[in-house]
């Protein structure tokens, strides 16, 4: 079934058309990935769909309820993980969690337990009580999936989720997003520039480019499009976008300053 779905979705800034008609459709519990070049259209998707910009035209329901009419109960089921740091450096571990507790208005005589199981849960139990300034950065990043989960939403957005970590960091993260799949059955939709995040994570794949998709399928199904023998998941994203995963073709100076400046502040 279903949870979230785009009918002819468009947002257009100017002339520029970020999003182009798009129609998806992604089921109750997946993991499904956006991949796509700078400029695709990912990050201006996720925003409509987390009722942060209204569409030009179209239309997209999250679990059922309209992104634009009935905005207030899709934030309700939904957490959001921008690329830009959102954790506060200068609180604890605990204490950040218990402000997104209190923003959820989750009731108060739960709340210490909320946070102690979604600390757990992103294994970050003995951190607890350590500034978040002192943490790595697959700990912020952690720790960030945690605020967005604390109110137990039916549906979780990562734009670049491990955006700036390194190999080890980035697999902790990979990890701690499957077990919330696997064990809390949460639909995950997920913004990447690294193939094998992609493999690693999500059920389906969709590659955008201009706006639009251009294919959509699992990771294997992608590759068996190419033809007999099949490919890499970079040579399909090659394929689709006319572009390789690291092009420097895309993105605007803003978007680049902007990724450089996440990169280095989790790093």
């Amino acid at each position: 079934m279903a949870i979230l779905e785009t009918e002819e979705l468009t947002r257009c800034f100017g002339a520029l058309r970020a999003v182009d008609a798009l129609t998806l459709s992604v089921e109750a519990g997946e993991v499904f990935g956006l991949l796509g070049p700078n400029g695709a259209g990912k990050t201006t998707l996720i925003k409509m769909l987390t009722t942060l910009l209204p569409p030009t035209s179209g239309a997209a329901r999250v679990g059922g309820f309209d992104v634009v009419h009935r905005s207030a109960q899709v934030r309700r089921i939904i957490g959001y993980v921008p690329q830009m740091l959102s954790a506060d450096g200068t609180l604890t571990g605990y204490e950040n969690l218990l402000i997104f507790a209190k923003l959820y208005d989750l009731p108060r005589a739960g709340r210490a337990a909320r946070v102690r199981e979604a600390l757990a849960v992103m294994g970050l139990t003995e951190a607890a009580d350590k500034m978040v300034r002192t943490y790595s950065g697959g700990m912020i990043r952690r720790l960030e999936i945690a605020q967005s989960m604390i109110h137990e939403p039916r549906v979780l957005f990562l734009d670049e989720p491990t955006i700036g970590l390194d190999p080890l960091a980035r697999q902790a993260v990979w990890d701690r997003i499957a077990r919330l799949q696997t064990q809390f059955g949460t639909t995950i939709l997920l913004t990447t520039h690294y193939m094998e995040e992609a493999e690693s994570l999500c059920g389906r794949v969709a590659i955008m480019h201009l706006g639009t998709v251009r294919a959509i399928g699992s990771p294997e199904e992608l590759k068996s499009s190419l033809g007999p023998n099949g490919g890499t998941l970079e040579e399909v994203f090659a394929h689709y976008a006319g572009a390789s995963a690291d092009s420097e073709s895309g993105g605007s100076y803003r978007e680049t300053s902007r990724t450089r400046r996440t990169a280095r502040r989790l790093g």
